[in-house]
């Protein structure tokens, strides 16, 4: 997955590649797996989370298999600079962006938290801008908020998984939390999406510290944990 072998660094927007207007390729209408459309707009009650986890073949499958409330979920970049940006450009680490896994899901089947719980326990968030042998700025762990609600939960949840790391001999976490509005998502080329689904024995870099999340949300699959419905936002790239 293109190592770096240098320090990796964020560049900065002068910096980084200068993208383009519009997207130079085109997207599959639905989910591989699930059957649901991967661009939005979304159903009416749905919500929106983004996350980077590392390579987002692997992370993607994890939210898939959820076993209730996840609608769709797609891959794409985030985070950076580049506008439209392509998976080469994005791994030479001049773009900024990270890979994201967005998971659209339905609240009253599966709360903000759960999906949080298999965030953090899906890779580990101590190691900066790398997962395991993926090296490089477009593998750092990251959150992007799609509410005001959201950043909340997100942070705390991030101070809760500190506590149990450190505890567990790990360092600090370097995951972002960071709103999403202000940061586009920009969807990744159709070989990328459901890559795994396609390519049962393909790459998958994901793997957890073995380090459980336990919190009041663990068994709790429904929306007595609100986290505030929002529009689910589309995706930039159509």
């Amino acid at each position: 997955m293109f190592p770096h072998s240098h320090t990796p660094q964020l560049p900065t927007p002068e910096q980084a590649l200068q993208g383009r207007p519009a997207p130079v390729y085109s997207v599959l209408d639905r989910h591989t797996v699930l059957g649901n459309p991967l661009l939005g707009p979304y159903p009416e009650g749905l919500e929106v989370a983004d996350f980077g986890l590392g390579c987002f073949w692997g992370a993607e499958r994890r939210f898939w298999q959820l076993p209730a409330g996840v609608w769709t979920t797609l891959v794409g970049y985030q985070g950076g600079h580049t506008e439209y940006p392509t998976y080469e450009e994005v791994c030479s680490g001049l773009t900024a962006h990270t890979e994201v896994v967005r998971v659209v899901f339905d609240p009253a089947a599966v709360s903000y938290e759960r999906l949080l719980k298999t965030f953090w326990e899906s890779h580990d968030p101590t190691q900066g801008f790398r997962q395991g042998n993926d090296v490089g700025t477009q593998y750092r762990s990251a959150i992007y908020t799609h509410s005001p609600a959201q950043a909340t939960t997100a942070e705390s949840s991030r101070a809760s998984y500190q506590q149990v790391l450190t505890t567990s001999g790990y360092g600090p976490i370097t995951t972002e939390i960071l709103p999403a509005p202000n940061r586009p998502f920009y969807t990744a080329e159709t070989y990328h999406q459901q890559y795994l689904a396609k390519n049962p024995a393909g790459y998958c870099g994901v793997g957890g510290t073995g380090v459980e999340l336990s919190t009041p949300f663990e068994t709790n699959w429904g929306a007595s944990c609100p986290t505030g419905v929002v529009p689910a936002p589309e995706a930039v790239d159509k």
